[in-house]
């Protein structure tokens, strides 16, 4: 790992340059952008970044081929399991860490300094001390991604019944698990999520990824009413709630990415949920859909079981994505895929089924993945170990 902490202090002048023409190229007309409800947020100022263990992120925040792993504030909170996910990352070809901020429970994973996170209770302690683990995660040379669960809430939904997604009673709309979310219509929940993104970044974050930023697909969707629907439709009302993130991000220096579902790559409408792979793709840095071989139903691009066929389910549906982007005029986001390690029916997934989606992404056209695991329990042999990684090679025969 030394190469890489050599690197975080060589590269900080360039980074310095890349994270300017990164900010003038990337900028959003303020006159596209709807008024915030709740709160008016002024561009940040350097005093803004005093409470950083260390410089400010657009310091040294050139862009990096993400191979990352994703851990829930729970396991990076526990010094013990930290460690084994620090030395998965030192000893192999990983080199970036997804971690919770804000998570679908509604609660952070820190204790939070913003006024409406101490009002309505959404703090916790997960993670005791956020600057000394993102500090320690910089010594390694981690990228660092902090994930933000935006619209399922059941914590803001409950405490501020405004903001909710109701039924036709009037009641707050739940899904089948008894989880509310809340609306993505109101400006007040956008300041909400991008307020704690703000703080994500202040402290140190490379990057800031959005998660569930879609319209609800779990419940009685038709005892849906959404109070602040303004007549927008729901592919523009996400689209135009990322470039509102994207663009009060900017200051910060950080990249901002957003989850969409695995389907989104091929389907030929927003399924519901807002997400259109074309629209999406302008808005943010890096789309990270979540293509799980075990999510796909039967049948799905003529497989009879996608989920035993994990090369061809992830080849098919990103080479697809690649393939509709190559059509796009003007920014567009770089893919980055969630692959699934982890085991959901048959076959059990291990390094081979691992390894075939990793050997998917690249076959097409892709450098970039993440493993998720929500139990944080990453399959080590699947992975090239550091000294292999280092000397170029991106492949382990497991064929």
């Amino acid at each position: 790992m030394i190469c890489r902490k050599a690197a975080a202090k060589i590269f900080v002048f360039a980074a310095l340059c890349s994270a300017i023409l990164f900010l003038a190229g990337c900028g959003i007309s303020a006159g596209t952008l709807p008024a915030v409800s709740e709160k008016v947020y002024a561009p940040p100022k350097e005093q803004d970044f005093l409470d950083q263990p260390y410089l400010a992120p657009q310091v040294y925040n050139p862009p990096v081929k993400v191979k990352g792993i994703y851990l829930t504030g729970w396991k990076a909170g526990i010094p013990g399991e930290l460690e084994k996910m620090i030395n998965l990352v030192d000893t192999t070809e990983l080199n970036a860490m997804v971690i919770d901020v804000k998570d679908n429970t509604g609660r952070l994973t820190y204790k939070s300094k913003i006024p409406m996170v101490a009002q309505i209770g959404s703090g916790s302690n997960r993670i005791p001390d956020i600057d000394g683990l993102l500090k320690t995660l910089k010594e390694h040379g981690i990228y660092t991604i902090g994930r933000i669960v935006v619209f399922e809430d059941p914590v803001l939904s409950k405490a501020r019944p405004a903001f909710a997604v109701k039924n036709k009673k009037g009641e707050n709309w739940v899904t089948r698990k008894g989880l509310g979310w809340v609306d993505p219509y109101n400006t007040g929940v956008w300041d909400y999520a991008v307020s704690i993104a703000e703080e994500a970044a202040r402290k140190g974050f490379n990057e800031i990824q959005f998660d569930y930023v879609r319209f609800p697909s779990d419940g009685d969707l038709k005892d849906i009413v959404y109070p602040a629907n303004n007549g927008r439709s729901r592919v523009q009302t996400i689209s135009a709630f990322l470039s509102y993130a994207k663009k009060r991000l900017e200051p910060y220096g950080v990249y901002v990415s957003a989850d969409i579902f695995g389907l989104v790559t091929t389907a030929e409408d927003d399924m519901k949920i807002g997400q259109y792979l074309e629209d999406v793709v302008k808005t943010v840095d890096y789309i990270s859909p979540m293509v799980y071989p075990s999510h796909y139903a039967p049948g799905s691009y003529g497989l009879s079981n996608p989920n035993a066929a994990p090369y061809e389910t992830v080849y098919h549906s990103l080479s697809t994505a690649v393939k509709r982007l190559e059509k796009v005029d003007g920014f567009k986001a770089e893919i980055r895929p969630w692959l699934q390690d982890f085991t959901l029916g048959a076959p059990p997934y291990g390094p081979r089924e691992v390894r075939a989606q990793i050997k998917a992404t690249y076959d097409a056209g892709l450098s970039q993945w993440i493993l998720w695991d929500p139990a944080n329990t990453y399959t080590v042999a699947a992975l090239i170990p550091e000294p292999l990684a280092k000397n170029g090679n991106s492949r382990i025969n497991l064929y």
